[in-house]
């Protein structure tokens, strides 16, 4: 979001057209001869003047390179790059900006909202050097009611809603669903199982036998009465707990009245579980619906934004958000561009709550109106129970910095240390590790993992599905040489180096230390894939376990050394354990999804021309994909949607493989 205090006091709305003539800046922010880059980027500026419109629209800033420095929006392009032209009276930030840029581009927009709007999605997709970046942009889990399905089914979802169903949310993270899904399930035994799978049932499955579901799929409840409790979760997560509560407790009052201990029982079990749900949730407001709560702290030249979710008067949790912001600008600049953008991919409640007060607060409000379809308040609260929430969110956000700062504090230590422990010449910033995962050779993958001043960057991490060509199953040294190869041949080609190993500012960085989950085997085939690519200058540490792969007993392998130990109970040691795990953690995990995925994988998804629907039409009309396979072309087009083309295909791509099934 772009505010009116990038605009110099000089530049207000009554700002005139620049002459052309006017002289170029002889000064910058500092009051120094102004460096000839700054008049090049006052000349570019100047020089798109003459066409602007004076009415809203965005704008953007390019380097020499073409890459995008800023995005922002104007209620009048015209008058606010005049103000950029001028190149007198910016802080060192803009000056910086506008030195930089050699070119600019516009959008105009039939108002300022939309422009406002535009503004954040560029800014998100592009990732301009002198925006505001949110640096975690996943979506929220939302707990979906599917009423697509005559037993409708309980499940976490992310993304686009294009299911059929109620959505509640947001929630602050996946842990935070999975464990009121299961005791949602517990208080209203509704089903989580997939369609599928309740189709294919005969029995009750576990979760009817542990008392999480009523076992719809077999008859074990009744549609209407499966239906009832479908209505009684959706009234507790539309905030009538009170009302559920209140049912349930009379319910098992008339079922002790008339002896009927078992269902007693479990309508206790149905109302302990209520309790857990709202235990879990924190302190709920009494009288704030539904609002979303932002808190901005700033110290140390970082900021923190805490969010909290209040959805049915019941608290969904909270996520911390560690923005990238120049130390220059405002907490309130940072809080109103951090909105828009956190809302160009989020659904807006009603309410919105704000520790500052925004410059454009007004026109938030009316940009996420547009968007909802309804009327949503934006509002830094002064007194109250809105008040409370907001220093509630606050105290969270102070405390999260203070935490990251702490945690920076530490990893910067430890970070000297490993240059220390391995005679680096400076303090790595990008430490990159890597590991394979296979079984037998199967399903081989390698996994990267990137850790740096301020932790593991997960948003880093790479994946390297094994190509199987030209090696034999188990080779890890083999693995290693490929995946090694993969990554600094692409490293090479967007980020190359000058001659004294500089990548461009803009580029993907390169690893100031390379660790190989490996000896001196693993280590030896890394050093000959680097030289092979002509990649000089990059540390490479071989690690290598201990007897009977205890931590502690590490051996370190690096070229021109003798491999060495680190003590036992030395920090740094426990830090360079935590990133091989973490590497093995993920090349596990990237393997297991890997094999889930071939061991579910159908015959059909290979055939041309046949999609998901007709998928499912196959496999109904013959059971199997081995009798899709024996099938001749008359039987397959007996299928429904399948024609004698189509059936030809299918017959012909069996056939012509040689595979029966």
């Amino acid at each position: 979001m772009t505010t009116d205090d990038d605009i110099p006091p000089t530049a207000s709305d009554a700002v005139e057209e620049i002459d052309e003539y006017e002289p170029l800046p002889t000064q910058d922010a500092d009051g120094e001869a102004a460096p000839e880059n700054l008049r090049r980027g006052v000349e570019a500026i100047r020089a798109t003047l003459k066409h602007l419109p004076n009415g809203p629209g965005v704008y953007r800033m390019f380097d020499a390179n073409g890459d995008v420095l800023y995005v922002g929006k104007a209620r009048s392009l015209k008058k606010r790059v005049t103000s950029y032209a001028r190149g007198l009276g910016h802080n060192t930030r803009i000056a910086r900006m506008i030195a930089e840029t050699a070119s600019m581009e516009f959008v105009s927009t039939e108002t300022e909202t939309e422009a406002l709007l535009l503004e954040a999605n560029l800014i998100k997709r592009l990732r301009p050097r002198f925006n505001v970046l949110m640096r975690d942009d996943k979506s929220f889990p939302y707990i979906l009611l599917a009423t697509d399905h005559p037993a409708p089914q309980i499940s976490k979802h992310r993304g686009a809603r294009v299911r059929k169903g109620d959505y509640y949310g947001p929630f602050a993270s996946a842990g935070a669903v999975g464990r009121t899904i299961d005791a949602l399930e517990r208080a209203f035994l509704l089903r989580s199982c997939a369609d599928s799978y309740y189709e294919r049932r005969t029995r009750p499955c576990l979760l009817f036998q542990i008392k999480r579901c009523s076992g719809p799929c077999t008859g074990e409840i009744a549609l209407d009465d499966y239906a009832e409790l479908v209505g009684e979760a959706r009234d507790f997560l539309s905030g009538k707990s009170d009302t559920v509560k209140h049912q349930l407790n009379d319910a098992m009052a008339r079922a002790s009245e008339s002896l009927d201990f078992e269902r007693a029982a479990v309508l206790r079990d149905r109302l302990a579980a209520l309790a857990a749900i709202q235990s879990n949730q924190g302190v709920n407001p009494r009288t704030v619906e539904e609002a979303d709560v932002f808190a901005i702290h700033g110290e140390g030249g970082q900021t923190c934004v805490e969010a909290f979710f209040y959805r049915a008067y019941q608290n969904w949790g909270a996520r911390a958000y560690f923005p990238k912001a120049d130390g220059s600008l405002e907490p309130r600049e940072v809080l109103g561009s951090f909105l828009a953008q956190f809302y160009d991919s989020e659904e807006p409640p009603r309410l919105v709550l704000l520790s500052e007060e925004i410059e454009d607060r007004a026109l938030l409000a009316e940009a996420l109106t547009l968007r909802s379809g309804g009327r949503v308040e934006v509002s830094a609260p002064v007194r109250g129970e809105k008040k409370d929430l907001v220093q509630r969110a606050l105290n969270n956000a102070r405390e999260a910095l203070g935490r990251r700062l702490a945690e920076t504090s530490t990893q910067a230590k430890l970070l000297a240390g490993v240059a220390a422990a391995f005679g680096l010449p400076k303090t790595p910033q990008r430490i990159e590790v890597y590991d394979n995962s296979h079984i037998m050779g199967t399903a081989a993958v390698g996994g990267m993992i990137v850790s740096g001043p301020e932790g593991f960057q997960k948003n880093h991490y790479r994946k390297f599905n094994i190509r199987p060509e030209d090696l034999t199953p188990g080779d890890d040294t083999g693995m290693m040489r490929q995946v090694l190869r993969r990554r600094f041949a692409r490293l090479q080609k967007e980020s190359p180096r000058d001659g004294e190993g500089r990548a461009a500012d803009d580029a993907p960085p390169w690893p100031d230390l390379v660790l190989i989950d490996g000896g001196q085997g693993q280590l030896t085939a890394a050093r000959e894939t680097l030289a092979e690519l002509g990649v000089t200058g990059v540390p490479l540490v071989g690690i290598a376990k201990g007897m009977d792969r205890e931590a502690g007993r590490e051996t370190f392998f690096l070229e021109g050394k003798t491999p060495f130990r680190m003590p036992p109970r030395d920090p740094v040691l426990y830090y360079v354990q935590r990133l091989r795990d973490e590497a093995h953690r993920f090349a596990i995990g990237t393997h297991r999804a890997r094999r889930s995925k071939e061991f579910v994988a159908n015959p059909l998804d290979e055939v041309p021309g046949v999609g998901p629907t007709r998928k499912r039409a196959l496999l109904r009309h013959f059971g199997t994909a081995k009798a899709v396979a024996r099938a001749g072309v008359a039987d397959l087009q007996k299928a429904p949607g399948v024609n004698r083309a189509t059936a030809q295909t299918i017959y012909d791509f069996f056939h012509e493989k040689g595979d029966g099934g």
